[in-house]
């Protein structure tokens, strides 16, 4: 069953109160999850000369009007109860004989006011008639439906503008063109088999899903059934041409995946030679990615083989392979080793394994520095441990005899990879791709950003990516602009939620700064961000005990099973993989199957899926239980004890609030959030009291 939305509808929706919208919101969304459901209230509009009109009850008074059929659904026009019912009684939805489109049609014999004769034109106005001289299948040619072609052909230079709004819009275009003595011509028919929805003048008005498949992942997945659908704001960034790299934020939710698609494909549609990658940080989601890519292009097989899904590391790793062979990467052990190892040869050194550790990862191995001038000269963003001249004369000598025998040994770091493709595309050597699209980019590292710009360095708008910067959990901050990724004046965030209710954002959105600022001071807001349907608010239950815990979140499981018996749509999330354990337990207690998700394992029908809050990124639930957020689980008690730069320690603890945000964020209706006593201290934040403005 397709499921389609009115411009008409839109419009007046826009006309109702903001609690008014709201409810509508709701309706709407559960209209297209499952118009069968028993909460939702049908009535059949028999005074109606469309008997496939029916009305859906949103309160006491307002109601929708949805045109229904054994096809599908469309939501046709909204409003209170008496004026809904009158404009349902003046129209209907038919296929123009002609055009083949499908329109909707007001009927003139139901408009009082309107009286389409010759002697109402001449007592209004009494000029020449504009279209006398064309005849009834002219007129329809031009898209003008039956019922209105008198009205036309009675219309004056007075009167032609009370007759225009009542017709489609391709009518208006052109009747107006041949007021003002222009010459059209009519559009050309569509085949008589074509489907009247797929008409371009229908797709002016209807928002549509093309087939039952892709409807039917909406329903299962609710989040994915926005994938055929672009807010204006969404479309306007899909189709703009760029004069450099691009950047789409916004919070949990908001769409940014789905404009990263919709960009791919319009790339790829733009440019027919063109090869492009869409990527992302890890398998899983590239899976994901793939999935719903096949969406948007079903059919378009040319325009699907020209689009690659690959989680940049993979992609990497492809590239590097084709020009160099195949990499053998070093272990975080074997590296921990080796700056052990060179460390004891330096005499009178007195840097930690940690304090070395995070200087490797965060500067030297990020930066892909190689050079003691390099490394002399960066400048170390984020850490407030200064460094004396000295000090990083010995911490090179360090670095310079791990380097030296990671050659020896022939292991690489990610960052060496990433570092050798860049200097072999700077050094001019053709790459693969023309354009990069990049979901979930606010975890990219310094070596993956500096290897993307690389890549594209020959196309302005090569790069797009698409990010929150609040839900960043993995990477040090680091200059994009120092890169050659300048996107100041091409940063663009998306306000609208589709995923998460009004309640859940809300809460959430508390564990978070208002406004994030990257080190190029560009800033992210939360503010001005909607949700478009509401839910029950968070639960957040203290235990005593584990298993006081697995009792709470058991209970709990069964009672969404009871509600909608998928437990697919169940995801319980815990920090790391030190908590598995009490989720597990937890929905063996509930008696139900469940599936533990890693990069390799994805979300199976039928099964509650279990994962830490690192793999919850990009994954869409019903209903979700947060897990273990004990004082000394979230913020993670032993990475905290184990940083030693203070400038370390606050991202740390940031990125921590970023976990507990994404899992929090994965719920659509129902999060609850669990802990022993004494909870997380981010809880007494998650907490809001009742009445938040939305």
């Amino acid at each position: 069953m397709n499921f389609r939305i009115a411009d008409t509808f839109s419009t007046s929706l826009t006309r109702l109160t903001g609690q008014e919208q709201k409810a509508v919101k709701t309706t709407a969304f559960d209209l297209q999850m499952d118009p069968s459901a028993p909460g939702l209230s049908f009535h059949k509009l028999d005074r109606a000369q469309d008997k496939n009109f029916w009305s859906v009850r949103v309160s006491a008074d307002i109601r929708i009007i949805v045109h229904k059929t054994a096809e599908g659904i469309l939501l046709c026009y909204v409003d209170h109860h008496d004026a809904a019912y009158k404009w349902a009684a003046r129209r209907k939805i038919e296929q123009h004989p002609n055009t083949g489109a499908m329109q909707l049609v007001e009927i003139p014999e139901r408009i009082e006011e309107f009286a389409p004769t010759q002697a109402a034109a001449a007592t209004k106005g009494g000029g020449k008639r504009l279209f006398d001289n064309l005849r009834k299948l002219e007129l329809m040619a031009f898209g003008v439906p039956a019922e209105w072609v008198e009205a036309v052909r009675g219309a004056n230079d007075d009167t032609i503008f009370d007759v225009l709004p009542h017709l489609p819009q391709e009518a208006q275009e052109i009747l107006l063109r041949l007021a003002v003595g222009e010459k059209a011509e009519p559009p050309k028919p569509a085949p008589p088999a074509a489907d009247p929805f797929a008409h371009p003048d229908a797709q002016r008005r209807f928002l549509m899903v093309s087939s039952l498949e892709e409807l039917q992942r909406a329903l299962e997945f609710p989040w994915d059934k926005w994938a055929v659908f672009l807010h204006p704001d969404q479309r306007a960034l899909v189709a703009k041409n760029y004069a450099g790299p691009v950047r789409v934020s916004g919070s949990a939710g908001t769409g940014k995946t789905i404009v990263a698609l919709h960009r791919a494909v319009h790339l790829a549609r733009s440019h027919p030679d063109a090869r492009v990658l869409l990527t992302t940080f890890s398998s899983a989601l590239a899976n994901a990615l793939r999935r719903k890519l096949a969406i948007l292009v079903d059919g378009e097989s040319a325009i699907a083989a020209r689009i690659d899904v690959k989680a940049l590391s993979v992609a990497a790793t492809d590239l590097y392979c084709e020009k160099f062979g195949q990499p053998e990467l070093a272990s975080s052990d074997l590296i921990h080793a080796l700056l052990t190892q060179a460390a004891k040869k330096i005499e009178g050194q007195r840097f930690s394994e940690n304090q070395l550790f995070g200087e490797w990862s965060d500067v030297v191995d990020a930066w892909h520095l190689t050079t003691w001038e390099s490394y002399r000269d960066v400048a170390r963003l984020g850490r407030r441990t200064r460094l004396s001249a000295k000090q990083r004369e010995v911490l090179w000598e360090i670095f310079k005899n791990v380097r030296a025998e990671m050659s020896t040994r022939k292991v690489m770091t990610w960052s060496d990879i990433y570092g050798r493709l860049t200097d072999e595309y700077e050094a001019g050597s053709a790459a693969r791709y023309r354009f990069a699209v990049v979901d979930e980019a606010q975890d990219l590292g310094v070596a993956e950003a500096r290897f993307l710009r690389a890549m594209v360095a020959e196309e302005p708008e090569g790069l797009l990516f698409a990010g929150d910067l609040g839900q960043r959990i993995f990477q040090q901050p680091f200059s994009w602009k120092s890169l050659g990724i300048d996107v100041r004046g091409r940063s663009y965030t998306l306000r609208v939620n589709y995923r998460t209710s009004h309640q859940i954002r809300t809460q959430a959105d508390r564990l978070l700064p208002k406004t994030v600022t990257d080190v190029d001071g560009i800033k992210e807001g939360r503010e001005g961000t909607v949700s478009v349907f509401d839910g029950p608010p968070p639960e957040v239950v203290s235990a005593k005990d584990e298993a006081q815990e697995r009792r709470i979140v058991a209970d709990w499981i069964t009672a969404r099973i009871t509600e909608s018996p998928r437990p697919h749509e169940i995801g319980v999330f815990v920090r790391s993989d030190s908590q598995i354990e009490r989720a597990r337990l937890a929905v063996i207690a509930a008696g139900v199957p469940f599936v533990e998700l890693s990069d390799h394992v994805e979300a199976t029908e039928g099964a509650v899926a279990i994962s830490t809050m690192h793999l919850a990124k990009g994954l869409e639930f019903r209903s979700v239980a947060v897990m273990a957020c004990d004082d000394d689980v979230i913020p993670l008690q032993e990475r905290m004890e184990s940083i030693a730069d203070e400038g370390d320690l606050e991202e740390a603890y940031n990125t921590e609030r970023h976990l507990l945000y994404v899992a929090c964020t994965r719920a659509r209706d129902q999060l609850l959030v669990t802990g022993l006593a004494p909870m997380s201290e981010f809880l007494d934040d998650l907490k809001q009291p009742e009445g938040g403005a939305r």
